[in-house]
């Protein structure tokens, strides 16, 4: 057998394990299948207070969260964060649409509705997220950065999938946590950060107890982030850009360097250095993301010049090799083709050289065929 045929077949065989534990979670008691009413998304309520609850395997982890919910500061904190889609703030775009009267604004979220594309354990992730249970990944629909080369871009820009409450959000979390996730993962969670917070708050009155990662492009408010201080857990922001020409190019975002740098240092503040802790796991901790792009479109070693500078060198780094062009990207001559195994190995040297000593990087073995 070829290996191309071989890494074909390979491929299949996962995305048909990824599809099959995707589907039980989504039908299972009600977590993501969306119902007759579940685009009339309401005001979070306080959590409820019944007996149904989910064990947690990973006991002797306190999350963030708990003691907020303890005290009803989570479901304030939850109020104040959908007071703001009256008129939008929740990303450095300021729409100020009022999605609370169901105003769209650059995100294309419709207005206070939830959506999300998929729930399930994830083993794509990084290795002390995924573990041997998967990272319990939910991802939403639709996003505010909207990259022209977005590999999701069905559901971050085209928005595909289904419309749910933030009781049923609440419900996937502790489904996730009954099928052993080691975390709940909320994939581009800006948009909708009222309702993950309000559906924490619920998940946690009935055993959620796995840490929150929240898997942001990065480009986040630093005042919406403050309101996150003890819910998140783990933050996994990218560092796509360091210059502001190529985020306007490819993101439409000019302040996406200096604001993503904002966040970054408080994302840091709030939970530090991630280490893995015991089986290799993190439970706690800044995670950072650099996606190599060609011809240098991402500026990694400035972006790393920055880390470096700004933060603690065992700071957790995934350099990431992965690009290739989707969506839009072929309209875009710099970023239209691969990155290169030299331009990938470049970065990572660099990082070797810059002393940044927590380092995930990838080897280009994938790149070389």
């Amino acid at each position: 057998m070829n290996t191309t045929l071989l890494k074909t077949l390979t491929g299949v065989g996962i995305l048909t394990v990824f599809l099959a534990i995707g589907l039980h979670v989504r039908i299972g008691n009600g977590a993501t299948h969306a119902g007759r009413n579940a685009g009339q998304t309401r005001q979070p309520s306080q959590a409820s207070t019944n007996n149904d609850t989910v064990t947690n395997s990973n006991s002797e982890f306190v999350p963030a969260y708990l003691e907020l919910h303890t005290s009803g500061e989570l479901a304030k904190r939850a109020h104040e964060l959908w007071s703001m889609l009256e008129s939008c703030n929740l990303c450095p775009r300021n729409c100020g649409v009022n999605r609370l009267a169901g105003e769209r604004g650059y995100c294309r979220a419709p207005g206070s509705d939830l959506v999300i594309a998929s729930v399930q354990p994830h083993f794509g992730e990084e290795r002390p997220l995924v573990g041997r249970g998967g990272s319990g990944t939910i991802f939403f629909s639709h996003c505010n950065l909207r990259c022209v080369f977005c590999q999701n871009y069905q559901i971050s820009i085209l928005g595909r999938g289904s419309r749910i409450s933030v009781e049923q959000l609440a419900n996937a979390m502790l489904e996730l946590q009954q099928f052993g996730s080691h975390n709940i993962n909320v994939v581009t969670p800006t948009h909708f950060t009222p309702h993950i917070v309000a559906a924490i708050d619920i998940a946690a009155g009935r055993g959620l107890r796995l840490p929150i990662v929240w898997n942001t492009s990065g480009w986040e408010h630093v005042e919406v982030l403050q309101l996150l201080d003890g819910i998140v857990d783990i933050y996994l922001p990218d560092m796509k850009f360091a210059f502001g020409e190529d985020s306007q190019t490819y993101a439409d975002s000019p302040s996406y360097p200096e604001q993503t740098k904002r966040a970054v240092l408080e994302m840091h503040r709030q939970v530090g250095v991630a280490h893995p802790g015991a089986a290799g796991i993190i439970k706690r901790g800044l995670m950072i993301r650099h996606l190599v792009m060609p011809d240098n479109a991402g500026g990694s070693k400035q972006v790393l010049d920055w880390i470096a500078t700004n933060l603690p060198a065992d700071t957790y780094i995934n350099i990431m090799e992965q690009y290739s062009p989707h969506h839009q990207a072929f309209n875009y001559p710099r970023i239209a083709r691969r990155t290169t195994p030299v331009e990938y190995q470049s970065v990572v040297n660099y990082a070797h050289e810059l002393g940044l000593s927590n380092l995930d990087s990838r080897t280009a073995r994938w790149l070389n065929n």
